[in-house]
């Protein structure tokens, strides 16, 4: 088992896996050479970017993601809007400060490649970075893999026996399971609901409180994000001239215009997901959800129906740590990894784990939980991950407001049947898994089908 805090991980936008990965690469490269006693030497460091990487790395944000890792800047710690004259800084003095290290020669067009014509055979988001002396003798060379979420592994881990993304406490858990059937039977056996059986297996990762601390960091989190993206007006950057709409759907709410009490839950809704998505797409903080391509719809969900005025906090609490653990699932049984699965494994499971979390609160049994899980996703099959312009834009940020209204839904209709489910959540990740597998390499995440090819960029 792996801890729900390493899912729920708060980074900046507007991608965990081309954003958030290759950030966290390029800092573990750094730090590796500090072990091996090499930065001193380092001149030079050369990076290529490979695969799903390279072919939307500059609307992903994947480019300047390796040069703030190569600063020792984390996705936790960064603060977004100082980004850009950190960025000016390198490119100003040509130099990039390596952290307990040298000054050394660095320019981003010459030294970050982008190997569009390579698809890694391990994983679709391949990372190469080599360091050399004055002399251009190599002094190390690593390979990495940003596996979607924020994870990444090295070639070391992928090849294992058992293939990981480096999670050194992954054999902790009170409570372990590998399936949904799993899950369902330790739920039986013990008569603990999900939220609890995860919270047990929190409890060998840290004390309690520590797991509540985190946990309401992360909807803090959320919650600042939604508060931003419902205040933040202007055009997002990277030349599709997309206006953030969320300011605008939210003084309408507010103001108190518009129809009947289901359409105005409809509204807000979207509206809290549209101001998450438009705060991803600027390069803000947001929290992996589990992706930040699917950032918005755990907190729409989470905002609307664990949040409200004379709730506690441990509404949120049993929300997140249900969704967490259905997320697990899709984490160890199939990927969240766009490059991957394609959307299916961003917004599909995002939505799954909603509906999840979702249906615990509003009392359902844990059968009934995770059928609101297999119900999220089996409606998000096949979903395609085709960025207009290599940016996570369109369609993503409405996918999300789309998301999170059917997340609700998937709840309503597993609460309203009280028999076993006649597909199970394991079959429905792995189906999820066939299809992403089958899926062409053009609709996941290189933006070179579907809208990606018929919608002019700009």
């Amino acid at each position: 088992m792996i801890s729900i805090l390493d899912l729920f991980r708060i980074g900046i936008g507007p991608s965990s896996s081309h954003t958030v990965g290759p950030m966290r690469i390029a800092r573990r490269f750094v730090g590796d050479l500090g072990r091996s006693q090499l930065l001193g030497q380092v001149a030079r460091i050369e990076v290529a970017l490979q695969g799903s990487l390279a072919l939307t790395g500059i609307g992903h944000g994947s480019v300047d993601a390796v040069i703030l890792g190569l600063l020792g800047q984390r996705p936790s710690r960064v603060d977004p809007d100082a980004v850009p004259s950190i960025l000016g800084d390198v490119a100003e003095r040509g130099r990039l400060q390596l952290p307990d290290g040298p000054d050394i020669a660095f320019e981003k067009a010459r030294d970050i490649r982008l190997d569009t014509h390579i698809i890694p055979e391990l994983h679709p988001n391949g990372m190469v970075l080599r360091a050399y002396d004055g002399g251009r003798r190599c002094l190390l060379e690593e390979s990495f893999y940003s596996t979607g979420g924020g994870f990444f592994a090295s070639e070391k881990q992928l090849r294992a026996p058992v293939p990981n993304d480096g999670i050194a406490a992954a054999s902790k858990g009170k409570y372990r399971y590998g399936s949904a059937a799993d899950l369902l039977d330790l739920c039986a056996s013990t008569g603990l609901t999900i939220d609890q059986i995860v919270s047990e297996n929190e409890d060998e990762f840290r004390p309690r409180q520590a797991t509540w601390e985190g946990i309401d960091n992360i909807v803090a989190a959320m919650l600042g994000c939604i508060d931003r993206g419902l205040k933040t007006e202007g055009i997002l950057p990277g030349g599709l001239n997309v206006r953030r709409r969320a300011p605008e759907v939210y003084g309408r709410l507010t103001n108190g215009i518009g129809a009947n009490e289901a359409e105005r839950l409809l509204d807000w809704l979207n509206v809290f997901a549209l101001a998450v998505n438009e705060e991803n797409a600027a390069g803000s903080r947001v929290v992996t959800a589990p992706t930040n391509g699917a950032a918005g719809i755990v907190p729409a969900v989470l905002k609307y129906y664990c949040c409200n005025e004379g709730q506690s906090a441990e509404v949120a609490r049993r929300f997140l740590l249900t969704a967490g653990g259905i997320a697990l699932l899709y984490k160890m049984r199939a990927s969240i990894s766009g490059a991957e699965m394609g959307c299916q494994g961003e917004v599909g499971v995002a939505c799954s784990i909603a509906a999840a979390g979702l249906a615990a609160i509003w009392g359902g049994t844990p059968v009934q939980v995770a059928s609101a899980a297999e119900i999220g996703m089996e409606h998000n099959l096949g979903l395609t991950c085709d960025p207009v312009g290599g940016l996570v834009q369109i369609p993503c940020i409405e996918r999300n407001a789309l998301g999170a209204v059917k997340a609700v839904n998937a709840a309503r209709l597993a609460l309203h049947s009280e028999e076993r489910p006649k597909v199970s959540l394991d079959q429905v990740i792995e189906t999820m898994r066939q299809t992403g597998i089958d899926m062409s390499s053009r609709y996941k995440e290189t933006s070179q089908g579907g809208l990606a090819v018929n919608v002019i960029a700009c």
